[in-house]
């Protein structure tokens, strides 16, 4: 079912049962699903107003290697976050959770506004914002995808992460508008993250919204994450996650500076280019994945990646954005709700917020990878004199995907996916 066809549905989405089937309902797209939309667009709103990061740490004289650290830093709290996180979910349901995260993501927007140097604070301020972001994004997926039947997942996965997409448009265009409208210094940054403190409030009040009155029915067994892990390993499907996380540190950290150090203009056209052809794509892939099988939709999504990168490094001009723009878009449509899908759907439905946990956790593993190690190839390469220090940063993930589409198709061929396309949904 596309978007379009879902505006029109105005009943309450069916409940998966336990043994992840459900009875026939007019639509799996009523309030709880457009609640969870809004709270997701205002998330991400938030969160791309932070894209500029990397401008924060320069303001403050700190280097793209230290911007790389910082971001590891917080990839690391999260990561160990997520060691408790799918635990918690399992155990007391998504409403402690979320509500949590949020508070947690709010201050530490705040803490944002008020910093002055690269002390500690600043890396305890990502750290929290990171845990925040973990445990909302995980907590949110988790609760719309035990709204439908298993065969609807992905489905319902990918168009609630269309508001994404929309999040991210107005918010890197917001903050554009803010470094356009304000003088270079510490206001800029301040009205930026103040307005991100903002959207960080609404995501808040729209989680205990859409949790009122929610229940939880606590599985008999509720094992560490290790464990469950050893019992249901995602296989193969963890290094497509791995690959969404360096492409997270392409797009949202370092193509911020690349656009700067170039006089581009900004991220906002790249962006808007970004998210109104994934959305687009999302929209028209709905039912790819039960007619083509996700395995191969996660292949085109690293071969969009690929593309998109390479082209980043010709882009000299800000219209020249545009051009890779559906690129990168085309891969985040199609490899986010096939890489969260088909991980989490190898664990029961009962432990399937640690399933959630754990595949997110993976992408989470790749930002923190490849965010000091690409900062790192950037100042290396501007040491050395190279004329454009940001393109060897961009062959190298282009490559770094490439790679991991080989290893992907390698290990998944011929193995068949379990969902069945019915052209009735």
């Amino acid at each position: 079912m596309s978007i379009e066809r879902a505006i029109s549905a105005d009943q309450s989405p069916t409940l998966a049962t336990d043994d992840d089937s459900a009875v026939d309902a007019p639509s799996v797209y009523g309030r709880t699903f457009w609640l969870c939309f809004a709270a997701n667009f205002s998330m991400v709103c938030a969160n791309s107003l932070t894209f500029r990061f990397a401008e924060l740490v320069t303001f403050l004289g700190g280097s793209e290697l230290t911007t790389g650290e910082i971001i590891q830093a917080g990839m690391i709290g999260a990561l160990v976050s997520r060691l408790f996180l799918g635990q918690l979910l399992d155990r007391y349901g998504t409403r402690l959770v979320w509500v949590g995260a949020s508070l947690l993501f709010v201050v530490s927007c705040l803490a944002f506004v008020s910093i002055r140097d690269l002390s500690w604070m600043i890396y305890a301020a990502r750290i929290g914002f990171a845990v925040g972001i973990a445990g909302m994004s995980t907590a949110g997926i988790l609760y719309i995808q035990n709204q439908v039947p298993g065969a609807r997942r992905t489905e319902v996965i990918g168009n609630f992460g269309s508001s994404g997409f929309l999040g991210m448009v107005i918010g890197s265009q917001l903050g554009d508008l803010i470094f356009w409208l304000t003088d270079e210094g510490a206001l800029q940054f301040r009205i930026l993250f103040g307005a991100a403190t903002g959207l960080a409030v609404v995501y808040l009040v729209l989680s205990v919204i859409v949790t009122r009155g929610d229940g939880h029915e606590r599985p008999h067994e509720t094992p560490h994450i290790f464990r469950l892990m050893r019992r249901h390993w995602p296989g193969v499907i963890v290094l497509a996650a791995i690959m969404m996380g360096v492409n997270l540190s392409v797009a949202t950290v370092f193509l911020t500076r690349m656009t700067t150090t170039r006089g581009l203009g900004g991220i906002g056209t790249f962006f808007l280019g970004y998210c109104f052809s994934a959305f687009c794509f999302r929209v028209a892939s709905a039912s790819w994945a039960s007619r083509f099988g996700r395995h191969k939709l996660i292949l085109m999504g690293l071969s969009g990646h690929a593309i998109g990168h390479v082209l980043l490094a010709f882009c000299q001009s800000q219209w020249h954005l545009i051009i890779p723009a559906p690129s990168c878009g085309f891969g985040h449509a199609l490899l986010f709700p096939s890489v969260v899908s088909l991980g989490s759907g190898v664990f029961p439905k009962q432990y399937r917020g640690t399933g959630t946990t754990i595949v997110l956790g993976f992408t989470e593993v790749g930002v923190a990878i490849s965010a000091p190690a690409l900062g790192w190839l950037i100042d290396t390469c501007r040491e050395r004199g190279v004329a454009d220090h940001y393109v060897p940063m961009l062959f190298a993930s282009a490559t770094t995907a490439v790679i991991a589409g080989i290893i992907y198709y390698v290990a998944t061929r011929g193995t068949a996916d379990d969902l069945q396309y019915n052209p009735g949904d």
